[in-house]
């Protein structure tokens, strides 16, 4: 169910009553995981907060402040022992994700994981077989996903609504200085290909299926080698899919914005029957509609031309997506997330990108990481082959 269905206008949002069989969720990281809890805290009817870890004193003493009758504590161990924690959230640097659900898996619990899932093969690899031996469920918080215009317009396209994809056109456009210096790590020991470009990458996957093979071009801005970035911070990512259908994603976190212009994320889908467009953090879904039939004089009928349609939910989503605000940041979208996935963990329904995707777009992503370093296109069977990827029919 869209948030349009229940929550119309702009009324205050309501918190949903808890399902009866609704799940306690650890968030590990208090930093962006504070908007996990006040997302589960005021949008999510399958999951809620039982547990906040953070090694910052003061993060756990500012979500005290919001949620004083949450389980705190700065030793990861001692909230996955805790019995109403059957879910874990993580939000920490990209280099721990791994451990931290190697550790959640061996303790029974099932897991949300924010972009990307791991950042290196061998983790890949390791996380994979884990799951798989563990039986325990993941979810990749992709957060586009789960955002308006972009569920609207995946829903079209599985209507069939523009036809087969034959083009995908993705981007993520973003300054980011003030992230270097809220999180330092970032500028070395990580690349934004699993930053930054995991959301345009993702988007192509979702759309296009299995990507085949990679082509990529990465170079570094002004800003970007002010903060001693390491890899690149500016991307183009050129992929051919399974099928056959091509896509382009393209990246630049040092760049000066025109958001008047363009919006930071976009993914435009070219299809054999019409063409669609997704914003972020506008909250446009743009649409061509297919053509009415034309009476003529003779009896006979002309094709109509194709249409073109703007659905804008900012005025009537904002309340929901932003936390009032009207340009915030990941509430309505964590909620999406993570009470599509409670709802599956109750009702034993599917809930993507699952571990198996997650990993197969890691593998895009590293694939885009070597191609850009090497100038040479990369396929991607031998790293499937390489984490032991391979889907049961």
């Amino acid at each position: 169910m869209s948030f349009i269905e229940h929550i119309p206008g702009t009324r205050p949002v309501v918190t949903p009553a808890r399902h009866p069989r609704a799940i306690g969720v650890g968030v590990l990281g208090l930093h962006e995981g504070r908007t996990m809890l006040a997302a589960l805290a005021t949008r999510c009817a399958h999951l809620y907060p039982a547990a906040g870890c953070d090694l910052s004193e003061d993060k756990i003493a500012a979500s005290r402040r919001e949620w004083p009758d949450l389980f705190y504590t700065s030793d990861y161990d001692a909230m996955l022992a805790r019995a109403e924690v059957g879910v874990v959230a993580i939000y920490t640097p990209d280099a721990q994700h791994a451990d931290h659900i190697l550790r959640a898996f061996r303790a029974g619990k099932d897991v949300i994981c924010t972009k990307p899932l791991v950042n290196s093969l061998d983790a890949a690899r390791e996380v994979l077989r884990a799951g798989r031996a563990a039986g325990r469920r993941l979810i990749v918080a992709q957060s586009t996903r789960f955002f308006e215009p972009f569920r609207r317009q995946r829903d079209a396209f599985e209507r069939g609504e523009i036809g087969a994809i034959e083009l995908a056109d993705a981007h993520y456009i973003h300054r980011m200085d003030w992230y270097y210096r809220k999180s330092p790590w970032a500028a070395a020991e990580t690349d934004w290909i699993f930053l930054g470009l995991s959301h345009p990458l993702d988007l192509l996957r979702w759309h296009l299926g299995p990507i085949k093979r990679v082509s990529a071009m990465g170079s570094r801005s002004r800003m970007g080698g002010s903060f001693g970035v390491r890899g690149f911070d500016v991307y183009l990512v050129n992929v051919e899919s399974a099928s056959g259908a091509l896509g382009r994603a393209m990246g630049h976190y040092g760049c000066h914005e025109l958001p008047r212009a363009r919006n930071c994320i976009e993914l435009m889908l070219y299809g054999s029957e019409g063409t669609s467009l997704a914003q972020y953090h506008d909250m446009r879904y743009v649409h061509t509609t297919r053509p009415e039939p034309q009476p003529r004089r003779d009896g006979g009928f002309d094709p109509g031309a194709l249409g073109e349609v703007v659905e804008d939910f900012l005025y009537a989503g904002r309340h929901f997506y932003f936390n009032s605000e009207v340009h915030g940041m990941h509430f309505g979208e964590f909620a999406n997330c993570a009470d599509a996935f409670g709802r599956a963990l109750i009702e034993g329904g599917p809930c993507g990108p699952d571990l198996e995707e997650g990993v197969e777009t890691f593998c895009l992503m590293e694939a885009a990481r070597q191609s850009a370093l090497t100038h040479q296109p990369v396929e991607l069977e031998p790293l499937h082959d390489s984490v032991g990827l391979r889907r049961e029919d």
